[in-house]
């Protein structure tokens, strides 16, 4: 009886080809080798995509990246799955807390059901799905108020004291008579024709309200832009602007620690003396002159580290005892690079909270540089692009400035007067117990409306 040997298994268009897999490929192909060597590329090619019932692109994929490492890789690894915490922008996120706080001054309790809905009747906004709208929250620094009758929807104490302390602060400045700057760096896509839904979404936003955008889904050239102002109008001198070299829609993706301090240092001598300088709180402007231990240090380090603040230790102290002492001095060194860079001549440095671009005047500033550069941008190569940049930058007037700081104030008041109503209105009935976001139950959304 004559054999017939079994064709391997095709793995099926799309599926994910594993390590295991890739070995395979390479122990197959090591063994064809060695018995054929004069075989051609294309024959072993097509011989081996048979044996191993895989595609004959992963099959040469394969070969290729273990000519070029001596390893093979599983495709899973260098993958992360994307959230809807990177499927949103930082627009989307300060338009949903605008709808939340409009809950509010409208005096009615702001639940998830309710939120959902307004999201995701916005045209302008993502459909959000319920589980990852409570993720959202979350990182967003929402929590649950459990009350007799409603489960409100409330931001963090943290985050609440934060933007009223930045509120005082700057107001407690415009009082003092100082000049107060305002930075911040953005994305500017510049394929004709392409952008202009951006500008025109972002007009529409801050025209009802809010700074929001949806950026563009196709590839394509980005600037990415740094830059800073005052009521008097754009610091001259101050524009940092480079081409983006990845392929990405966010501008904090480009940017780095020493990117923005080489800008930032270059910047600092424009700026008038005793004034102050506002940006968001973002990775490259909050890089810390000197780590401070945490529970995840090896205790011999932190011995180390509190010594070398003149703070004695003895062998009896276990590690609960160090990082306590840690606590108590981390303040007087856990500093910003950028803060004490600013200090050295004599200005200051102040963040606004997270997800608060509407306290920001620069972001309106933005707003009609970008419609400047897609109104005439014809041709869309770079040189043409940055001088339309140039022109719009100049046509941002000092009287522009002046009313988007104005704006800005009446949206500092807006933001003292939710955090007094929503005060007012959870204090009108007693509460019993704040949850996590996670923490809600079904049951207790569904009696939330």
């Amino acid at each position: 009886m004559e054999n017939h040997k079994i064709p391997a298994k095709r793995n099926r268009c799309g599926k994910v080809v594993h390590t295991s897999q890739k070995q395979t490929i390479i122990d197959r192909y090591s063994d064809i080798l060695s018995t054929d060597p004069d075989i051609k590329y294309e024959n072993l090619v097509t011989k081996l995509s048979a044996a191993c019932g895989i595609g004959i692109l992963t099959v040469k994929n394969t070969i290729s990246e273990y000519k070029r490492t001596g390893k093979v890789s599983s495709p899973l690894n260098n993958k992360k799955r994307r959230t809807v915490i990177d499927k949103v922008d930082e627009y989307d996120i300060s338009a949903i807390r605008q709808k939340i706080h409009e809950f509010w001054f409208r005096r009615e309790i702001p639940t998830l059901a309710k939120i959902i809905r307004v999201v995701n009747d916005d045209p302008d906004l993502p459909n959000i799905t319920r589980s990852s709208f409570q993720r959202l929250l979350k990182s967003m620094q929402f929590e649950y108020t459990k009350r007799d009758k409603n489960i409100a929807l409330t931001e963090r104490e943290d985050l609440v004291t934060w933007r009223r302390n930045y509120i005082s602060d700057i107001r407690r400045y415009r009082q003092e008579g100082r000049t107060i700057y305002f930075l911040d760096e953005t994305m500017l896509w510049f394929n004709t024709g392409d952008c202009l839904s951006r500008v025109c979404l972002e007009q529409t936003m801050v025209n009802t309200g809010t700074t929001g955008s949806r950026n563009p889904t196709s590839k394509g050239n980005w600037l990415t832009l740094g830059h800073i102002g005052s009521a008097e109008g754009f610091v001259a001198g101050g524009l940092l602007c480079f081409e983006s070299k990845k392929n990405t829609f966010d501008h904090h993706n480009e940017m780095d620690g020493n990117t923005f301090f080489k800008w930032f240092c270059g910047v600092l001598p424009l700026l008038k003396d005793n004034s102050v300088i506002v940006m968001d709180n973002s990775q490259y402007h909050s890089v810390k002159t000197e780590q401070t231990p945490t529970s995840s240090w090896k205790k011999a380090a932190i011995i180390e580290w509190l010594e070398s603040k003149g703070v004695k230790t003895n062998p009896s102290m276990i590690k609960f005892d160090l990082l306590k002492i840690v606590r108590e001095i981390r303040h007087k060194y856990d500093l910003y690079v950028v803060d004490e860079e600013a200090k050295k001549q004599n200005k200051i440095v102040l963040r606004i909270p997270p997800y608060h671009y509407e306290l920001n005047p620069i972001e309106l500033a933005w707003l009609v540089v970008k419609e400047h550069v897609k109104v005439n941008n014809r041709t869309s190569k770079i040189n043409d692009v940055r001088q339309l940049l140039n022109d719009g930058i100049q046509k941002v007037t000092p009287e522009m400035w002046s009313n988007f700081v104005s704006r800005t104030i009446k949206k500092e008041e807006r933001c003292l007067r939710v955090d007094y109503i929503s005060d007012e209105m959870l204090d009108e009935e007693p509460k019993s117990h704040v949850l996590s976001i996670t923490g809600l139950t079904t049951s207790d959304s569904e009696n939330s409306d």
